[in-house]
This record gives C-alpha cells, sequence and structure tokens, in this order.
C-alpha cells in the first residue's frame, strides 16, 4: 500500500519552506520532501526566512529554533504578527520540555527534535497540512492497513482487530515504514536510514531488537504479520 499523495486543492505541488543554517541537514530534508512531489525552498537563516516567506507563500514551514540571527521563535512571532497562519513544524536540538512547550505556545503546531528520521518529518508534515487544511489526499483517509491491523497517520492510533496497541515512538515509525512497503522485503540498511535519524552510526542490532519489540506487541497470541527473510530483511504482510 503506498501512502496517497498530497497536494493543494486546486491540484498544484505543495510548497514547503526549509529553514535551517546547517546546509547538510537543509539538503536531506529538501530531498525527502521532492521524494514526495512537493516543492521545496530552502534558507539558511531568519532573515532569509522571512523574505523566502514571503515571496514563496509556503504551504508548510520546517524551522530550526536556533539560528545565528534570528531564531525560530523570533521568525515565527514576526509571521504571527504579520497575519501569516502558515503551519509550521519545530526543529530543536533542545530535549527540555519547556522549550517544546514554548515552541507550541508561540504558534507552532509541531516539533521534532534532533536527530530525528527523515520519514517523521514528512509524516508530522503530511498530518500538519491535513489538519490545517491546504493539503488534500487522492481519495483517502490517513490509514495504512495491513489485514486486521490498522495505524492512523495523523492520531498515531494503533489497532489490531478490537485492540488497541500502545507503541513508542520509535516503534511506531519503525511500523509505519513497514506497512507502507507492505509485501515488500526492507533491509536492516533500509531501515536503518528511513526510521533512525539522518546521521545515525548505530549497529544493525538495534533492528532486530525493535523488530522483536514490534512482534511482542503485534503479533504474539496472533496469527504473524511482521516476517524475517533470512539474509535480506524483514517484511509485513496479511496472512494468506
Amino acid at each position: 500500500m503506498t501512502t496517497p499523495a498530497l497536494h493543494r486543492p486546486d491540484g498544484s505541488a505543495l510548497r514547503i519552506l526549509v529553514v535551517d543554517d546547517e546546509q547538510m541537514l537543509t539538503d536531506l530534508l529538501a530531498m525527502a520532501l521532492r521524494m514526495e512531489g512537493w516543492e521545496v525552498r530552502t534558507a539558511a537563516s531568519g532573515y532569509e526566512a522571512l523574505q523566502a516567506a514571503r515571496e514563496y507563500d509556503p504551504d508548510a514551514m520546517v524551522l530550526d529554533i536556533m539560528m545565528p540571527d534570528l531564531d525560530g521563535m523570533s521568525v515565527l512571532h514576526r509571521l504571527r504578527q504579520g497575519g501569516d497562519d502558515v503551519p509550521v513544524l519545530f526543529l530543536t536540538a533542545k530535549d527540555a520540555v519547556a522549550d517544546r512547550v514554548a515552541g507550541l505556545t508561540a504558534g507552532g503546531d509541531d516539533y521534532v527534535t534532533k536527530p530525528f528520521s527523515l520519514e517523521e518529518v514528512v509524516a508530522r508534515l503530511r498530518g500538519l497540512m491535513r489538519r490545517a487544511g491546504t493539503a488534500h489526499a487522492e481519495g483517502a483517509e490517513p490509514i495504512l492497513r495491513v489485514g486486521d491491523l490498522s495505524l492512523n497517520e495523523d492520531s498515531h492510533e494503533v489497532i489490531r482487530g478490537d485492540d488497541e496497541i500502545e507503541l513508542t515512538a520509535t516503534e511506531f515509525e519503525l511500523l509505519r515504514y513497514l506497512m507502507r512497503n507492505q509485501r515488500r522485503v526492507v533491509s536492516k540498511a533500509q531501515i536503518l536510514d528511513r526510521v533512525w535519524n539522518y546521521d545515525f552510526g548505530g549497529r544493525s542490532s538495534v533492528v532486530e531488537l525493535y523488530i522483536s519489540y514490534l512482534r511482542k506487541k503485534i503479533d504474539v497470541g496472533r496469527e504473524p504479520l511482521i516476517h524475517t527473510v533470512r539474509g535480506v530483511g524483514y517484511l509485513i504482510k496479511a496472512p494468506q
């Protein structure tokens, strides 16, 4: 199952503005977002972001909080003061709850903490733009299904049969990646690249560990959905 493509109500491509002073990171984010079929513009500073927002009229903004000239909070404050209600996804290296709350109360819509997975950023943006009404999907609800297992990409609810399943953020991202590629074998390297952060230097054993966590929550006591293809990787598929 593929995730439905999102576009503007008039059918044109969505526009995303990515703001971060780390060029490698903006390049990676731009590549991932263009793979969704979206148009992307980048900015490397707060003042560039304000100018780009005026010229580009983005449908959503990915905005780093820590920047050398004008920080993300100040950028957002100026946008909101000027009547711009573009959905904003904050990027922050800060783990403190107070910093996250400050970003949301300042008018931000969501946040991800560095390091993050590109898959998570794409999913958060999809949810933001759906909720804001700026993006429309071709025919469909934001739900992935494999057999009697369903995953809601917006609400993060996971249900198998009649049972709601509680997953950690990483377990959710791993399951989402498997479900987006159902009946397709994905390797440990692919999983590390797409589920964990963009510069993750860990070993493939972390994938085995999280697959085992998922199996305990998804498959124990039921017909298994998650399968190992020895020497290749993993896949998820409905029972025959």
